[in-house]
């Protein structure tokens, strides 16, 4: 009997690949269900193989914006998109990303067509699609460098702002792994918390212009 829980020996052996068992899976959200269902909570899967884990994640994602927005198409798009860009990986191997990204897709294509069929909108589809091939990367979660070893990590940040509006902060990944709001650096943003605290936050490398979230065309969409 093939074990699906294994590609190949050779994967094993040469990169010590071993997907997650769906019961292992659930039972690790289960301890953190309630931010599984928070729409704007960010999960990031440091070796993210096909989305054994962050599947599930979208999925009650999309169960809670279906369930609060269904009734207004541009809510939903709006509330499925911030869904979507909350859901990061990293996966050393390319074949597994687009797995990844693939099955992601499909999990808010399928609920988007679902709830309204011809009328949905194929920008909102190229939206999701570049999101997550921003998100979903080729990468090593212990060295923090792209796949050839050269390059660091670099995520993106999407936030709504004015209504329909999408902000993009893109963010080095050494740089957010070790950060300590605490503990002011000479690369650090100082704010204040909502008890009135000073706090700090990492300085994104590069910002990008706020842009409709129909209308995601950055220089490097794929």
């Amino acid at each position: 009997m093939a074990n699906k829980h294994v590609k190949s020996k050779e994967r094993v052996r040469n990169h010590g690949e071993v997907f997650t068992q769906e019961r292992e899976v659930n039972a690790m959200l289960d301890l953190v269900k309630n931010e599984t269902e928070r729409i704007e909570s960010r999960f990031l899967e440091p070796a993210c193989g096909d989305g054994n884990f962050l599947a599930p994640i979208l999925e009650k994602k999309l169960e809670a914006v279906k369930r609060k927005y269904k009734s207004s198409q541009t809510e939903f798009e709006r509330m499925a998109l911030l869904a979507v860009s909350s859901i990061y990986g990293v996966e050393l191997l390319q074949d597994n990303v687009e797995a990844c990204i693939k099955r992601l897709y499909k999990l808010a294509d399928d609920c988007y067509i679902n709830l309204y069929k011809e009328k949905g909108n194929d920008n909102f589809r190229k939206s999701i699609r570049f999101v997550l091939g921003r998100n979903i990367l080729q990468g090593d979660a212990l060295t923090l460098k792209t796949g050839n070893s050269k390059a660091h990590i670099v995520f993106s940040e999407w936030a709504l702002v004015n209504g329909s509006k999408i902000k993009r902060r893109d963010f080095e990944f050494r740089e957010l792994a070790d950060f300590d709001p605490n503990k002011p650096t000479l690369f650090s943003l100082r704010e204040v918390s909502d008890t009135g605290e000073a706090v700090f936050s990492p300085m994104p490398i590069k910002e990008f212009p706020v842009k409709h979230y129909l209308q995601l065309d950055y220089e490097d969409a794929k």
